[in-house]
């Protein structure tokens, strides 16, 4: 199942992901995919609100994983753009995927073979058009994910 959302602007990103942020359920993964500069991070900093984090959310990137406990979910934030050589068994990563946390994860690409079956893929585009406009297509893997992707459909609806 595949849904498409259009947003305006940071803000209108960060709502579509708090929104979100209150429909997963624990242990679920979200795969974020997009060029450099799409709006990966502002999509977690939503979600993390959403969780109700209210730590400072920073990009993974040097880090690899940063770990947000004190929300509604545990939210372990990857960027696994560097993991190329490595791979995801030998950082530990299938820890986190079995826990109870949320796994948003940046660049699953690159190790995609060693992620969970059943997951959300978002896709965030930005435009040629309007430098904050954004389209994020988002497929749900798994029937947990497309119950979590009907009802944040519905909410729009609404």
């Amino acid at each position: 199942m595949t849904k498409v959302f259009e947003t305006n602007g940071e803000a209108e990103t960060k709502a579509l992901a708090y929104r979100l942020a209150q429909l997963v359920k624990p242990g679920m993964t979200i795969l974020l995919e997009g060029e450099l500069g799409a709006g990966k991070t502002t999509f977690t900093k939503g979600f993390a609100e959403g969780l109700g984090i209210e730590r400072i959310i920073k990009s993974p990137t040097y880090t690899l994983i940063r770990e947000y406990t004190q929300g509604r979910l545990p939210l372990y934030h990857m960027d696994l753009y560097r993991l190329e050589n490595t791979g995801a068994e030998e950082m530990g990563l299938d820890e986190y995927f079995d826990g109870e946390g949320i796994c948003i994860v940046e660049w699953g690409s690159v190790v995609e073979e060693e992620l969970p079956e059943s997951h959300l893929l978002i896709q965030i585009d930005t435009s040629l058009i309007d430098i904050n406009q954004r389209t994020l297509t988002i497929s749900a893997v798994g029937a947990a994910y497309e119950t979590v992707l009907k009802e944040l459909e519905d909410e729009r609806t609404d």
